[in-house]
Parts: C-alpha cells; structure tokens; sequence
C-alpha cells in the first residue's frame, strides 16, 4: 500500500460523494449467478482514513460451492467459511503473495457463494486511486482494470475482510445507470470449472480488464 499521508485526506478526494441509492442487504442474498450480472453498472465506494474512492463495476465473477474453482467447494473451512455466512459481506483474500481480491458475499446464509469483482471504471478520488498505485501517469482506463489493481487503487485491505456492504467504510450505490449489454465467458486464472460461463462484463468497455 502507498505511504499517505493524513493531509492526504484534506484534498479533493476527502469527502463521500453520494451517486444514488445503497443497495440493500437484500440484493445480496440470492443467487449468485442472478447477483454478479445485476452489479454491473452499480457504483462501488470504500471510505478510508485517507479519503473518499469509487467507481463503476464494468466486470464480476461468480463463484458458489458446487463450483470446483471456488474456495469454498471443500467446504467450511477456516478461509471459506465467510462465504457460508450471512450475504452482504465483504469477502478479502490474498492471493500470490501481493494481491488483495474484492468479493461480495451471497446466496442465504448457509449456502456459499461470493462475487469477484474484477474492475471498475474511477469515478471519485481517481487522484488518491493514482497515489495508491504509485502510478500518477496512469491512464484512467488502466487504473483499475483488473482485481488486484482495483484493490490497490481503492485501498482495499484485509482488514475490510467480514465488513459489512452498509458502510461506512465501504458500500455499494445505484445510481440508475442501465446496462444495455453485457457478455460473458470463462473465468480467468482459473485451472477447474473452465467449462462455465460465469464471468460478466460490459460490452466494449475500455475499463474491463485486458
């Protein structure tokens, strides 16, 4: 994570900015292949010591636990226990020694599934997301298009792991924005459970990940 500092807060970046309305716990707890398409579009927002960030989901992955890619396909073990709890929760892991993954908790509690979200497009505090990645030159589009590049971006830290999505630290808005098309296709990075189609993503958006 970069070194910022507390002044760093007193920039632009500092305050929330309200897009719409916070989805509710309800969304989540469904079916995760229903969840994942229908957060496309919605507007991610994480509060920090160090600011205000947030942007526009333009890609997800679903994952459930009669899915061999998923954590949680052995069961409730100590890491994917999480995804067995009560949906609307973050879900954080870490993941070749230096990357931070974003999930969404879904499904009853009880039933596992969780919502990789893979990129967004920077809408608030693309300043501090800049700072974050030590990349000032960065263009807008490459800022976060890929998960562990949102992650760093948005400052987003096991410690966030079990948080709830009501805030205040981080939360989710719609703001109204209507998908008109999104595709699908496999998974990426993944070595079982290629055959299925569960990775989401707007259609001919720059901001989804390369």
């Amino acid at each position: 994570m970069a070194n910022l500092s507390a002044n760093s807060s007193k920039r632009d970046w500092a305050k929330p900015k309200k897009f719409g309305r916070k989805l509710k716990r309800s969304f989540y707890g469904r079916s995760t292949l229903d969840v994942a398409p229908e957060l496309l579009g919605k507007i991610v927002c994480v509060q920090s010591r160090h600011g205000f960030a947030a942007g526009r989901i333009v890609e997800t992955e679903a994952y459930r636990s009669d899915d061999p890619a998923s954590h949680s396909c052995r069961g409730r073990t100590p890491r994917a226990a999480i995804m067995f709890g009560p949906p609307g929760v973050v879900y954080v892991y870490f993941i070749y020694g230096m990357y931070e993954m974003l999930n969404f908790v879904t499904e009853k509690e009880g039933e596992a599934g969780a919502v990789l979200i893979r990129a967004i497009e920077p809408l608030a505090g693309e300043e501090l997301m800049k700072k974050r990645r030590k990349k000032t030159a960065c263009k807008l589009h490459q800022l976060c298009s890929g998960p562990g590049k949102l992650c760093r971006a948005l400052g987003i830290e096991m410690s966030l792991n079990g948080k709830s999505l009501q805030g205040p630290e981080i939360w989710v808005e719609d703001d109204g924005f209507k998908v008109s098309k999104y595709q699908v296709s496999p998974r990426i990075g993944i070595t079982k459970g290629q055959d299925r189609l569960w990775r989401f993503f707007l259609d001919k958006n720059e901001f989804v990940s390369k």
